[in-house]
């Protein structure tokens, strides 16, 4: 008998042995492959559950295709599209095919430089379309994060130094070894945009010199914006700047400015209508931007007040504001009288900036006197058709309900976030449907994140 309780012991504590042996080796094998079995597995069930194509959201069947695979298998369909696509030529590495300067000197465009039409869209033909992969620059680095990509940015991502050189005396950056660092000046603006930014909210009598004026100023049109200090320095107030230059001779301030993960696009004031419908933004700026704000009857301007809502501020800072020379004087004049016309107010007038302030209705359009130029436009011009669109240089009305209301109508922000817009109404969408589309895209925002977090860290996507 104590032989048989001695085996038996025996044999329970190898058991055990080998038990403990297995947990280690599968352990061991887990941390080999980077996760244990139950993440493991939750992340197949989150990746299975919308695997049927299904809308995780709406829930309604949507076709699964590889709509790349289909398109490079029926070659015979498609010869146009190759089997693979190459890596370009390092002499394309920041080629942008649509503001290719050197396409247009070589298809020989007859465009007016006088009015920025070589910065515009000028798209390739079918024939000269590059169908490779843009290469990073050599020594490409993974940008820095936000928030500390504001102030500096890898120089081996944007291998351009001149302007550190040609701005030095201005602060807007400078190259030390590895990095370029944006210290935050302007050419306005040498000593910090944020202090430039405090003093027109000063100019305006906000509260607290908070430029966003309890949530009132959200949205601003920054015209010339260099590398983009100046709406960098707008979003710790709330402020989202749409950053706007064109592919000039600075070349990459844009790229700059992406780098840096603020708003921003190349466009030009030119012969277009920028981007954008009508009453888009509470605020333009203009500072040293070097345009030509009389050309062609203040088209300019009149492209500026199609873009700003009721009440609109324009802020600008130029010699043209200040300075007391012949020639300066002379556009001051012309610019003051043209705004005039245009039912624009001054609102401040402080050191080197002017701010003037759009009409809140149109009562101040009916009491011009008739054949007042610029004229307003005709019923048949939509001010909110923008892609690809001529300006014209004639003063955009407000609707009747906008008249009434002499406001944009919008809450503050955050509210109106989630508070529907008047303007809603002129293009037949309700609240309800508002409301529906609101709460669907949170639902939507929602389920891209839960299948995106298992390979996608939070503060690790920050342009879109």
């Amino acid at each position: 008998m104590k032989s048989t309780a001695g085996e038996l012991i025996r044999r329970k504590k190898l058991l055990k042995q080998l038990l403990l042996g297995l947990i280690v080796l599968l352990g061991l094998l887990c941390l080999y492959n980077g996760a244990t079995f139950a993440p493991a597995l939750r992340k197949t069930e989150e990746v299975v559950a919308f695997d049927d194509g299904t809308d995780p959201v709406i829930g309604s069947f949507v076709q699964k295709r590889d709509y790349f695979d289909e398109l490079f298998d029926d070659h015979e369909m498609n010869p146009e599209v190759p089997k693979s696509l190459p890596i370009c030529d390092m002499r394309y590495s920041e080629l942008i095919p649509c503001l290719d300067r050197h396409l247009i000197y070589q298809l020989k465009l007859k465009l007016n430089l006088s009015l920025m039409e070589h910065y515009e869209r000028h798209c390739p033909p079918a024939v000269r379309r590059y169908n490779c992969l843009i290469p990073p620059p050599v020594g490409y680095k993974i940008p820095i994060r936000w928030p500390q990509s504001r102030d500096e940015v890898w120089k081996a991502n944007i291998p351009h130094t001149h302007l550190a050189q040609e701005k030095s005396d201005q602060n807007w950056m400078t190259v030390l070894g590895e990095k370029i660092r944006f210290p935050g000046g302007g050419t306005h603006f040498h000593y910090g945009a944020d202090k430039y930014i405090a003093s027109i909210a000063s100019m305006l009598k906000f509260p607290g010199d908070k430029l966003n004026n309890g949530g009132n100023i959200r949205t601003v049109l920054d015209v010339g914006c260099g590398v983009a200090s100046f709406g960098a320095y707008l979003l710790p107030l709330g402020i989202i700047a749409m950053s706007l230059a064109p592919n000039d001779v600075h070349q990459n301030q844009i790229q700059f400015a992406l780098e840096r993960g603020i708003p921003s696009t190349l466009g030009v004031l030119g012969t277009k209508r920028l981007p954008y419908p009508s009453r888009s933004f509470e605020l333009a700026h203009c500072s040293r931007c070097r345009i030509d704000w009389l050309q062609r009857d203040g088209i300019l301007l009149l492209e500026l007040d199609r873009l700003l809502r009721p009440g609109g501020y324009f802020v600008y800072s130029s010699p043209e504001a200040y300075a007391h020379d012949e020639e300066n004087r002379r556009i001051w004049n012309a610019m003051h009288d043209l705004l005039k016309r245009m039912c624009w107010r001054v609102v401040s007038r402080r050191d080197q900036t002017v701010i003037w302030a759009k009409s809140l209705s149109n009562s101040c359009y009916l009491k011009r006197a008739p054949g007042t130029n610029p004229p307003l436009c005709s019923s048949d011009n939509d001010p909110d058709v923008s892609w690809n669109v001529q300006m014209n240089a004639c003063i955009t009305p407000y609707s009747t309900k906008m008249h009434k209301g002499k406001s944009s109508g919008l809450q503050p922000w955050p509210s109106r976030l989630s508070v529907p817009p008047p303007r809603l109404d002129e293009i037949g969408v309700s609240h309800d449907q508002f409301q529906e589309d609101t709460n669907t895209w949170i639902q939507r925002v929602s389920e891209y994140w839960k299948q995106m977090r298992s390979v996608i860290k939070k503060d690790s996507i920050r342009n879109v």
